[in-house]
């Protein structure tokens, strides 16, 4: 499929093929949600914990007998139902991540790229570089496309002074081909890639 490329000055330079097999593919929202939550659920730390009876300070001794009071029967002070005592069922440390295949993972990030073509929301520029660093001049630029929520993915390598200069806009995100996933392309409402990131996508997920 062709697709227009332009320069960040808002210039058409030409067009440029997009592979159907990457970008031109049916959109699985199950897929899709499926990949976001488990990218997701590696990122949970998984250092929530509550203490277990054993970890409580505390007497060990048995408050009251068995039997003989007319009251419920008691083992521990650091029980359950008292005041300061253990939480039930309570987090543990773990691991919250879970497997997902790696076919599943290369057709998911190949369906995020093409439901933002589908979209109309997809945009390919010539490249994404910057002479300075001016947060500035590339807020303006940026605004005049019109891109108020986007994620520019870059080549192999992202230019120093365009990720220097789109740092403090909020909404936007830099990455190079490598980083591209399917959370940040998702959560994002433009996606924006280089030629490079196009001819390296395309090789990385054919």
């Amino acid at each position: 499929m062709k697709c227009d490329v332009f320069t960040l000055e808002n210039k058409k330079t030409g067009t440029i093929d997009l592979d159907e097999a990457v970008f031109g593919l049916d959109v699985r929202p199950d897929l899709l949600a499926r990949m976001v939550n488990w990218q997701r659920a590696k990122k949970q730390a998984g250092t929530h914990k509550t203490k277990t009876i054993g970890e409580i300070a505390g007497s060990t001794a048995k408050p009251w007998a068995q039997k003989g009071t007319g009251r419920a029967r008691a083992g521990s002070r650091r029980a359950t139902q008292w005041r300061g005592g253990q939480t039930v069922f309570g987090p543990v440390v773990r691991d919250h991540s879970f497997g997902l295949n790696k076919k599943v993972r290369k057709l998911a990030l190949k369906t995020a790229l093409s439901s933002k073509q589908a979209e109309g929301k997809l945009v390919v520029i010539e490249d994404a570089k910057a002479g300075d660093a001016k947060t500035k001049g590339l807020a303006e630029q940026l605004s005049a496309l019109g891109w108020s929520s986007a994620l520019i993915i870059d080549g192999p390598e992202v230019d120093s002074n365009f990720a220097r200069a789109a740092a403090n806009i909020p909404l936007i995100d830099i990455l190079p081909q490598q980083g591209a996933n399917v959370f940040d392309i998702l959560r994002r409402d433009t996606l924006v890639l280089t030629k490079d990131a196009v001819k390296a996508l395309e090789e990385r997920l054919k």
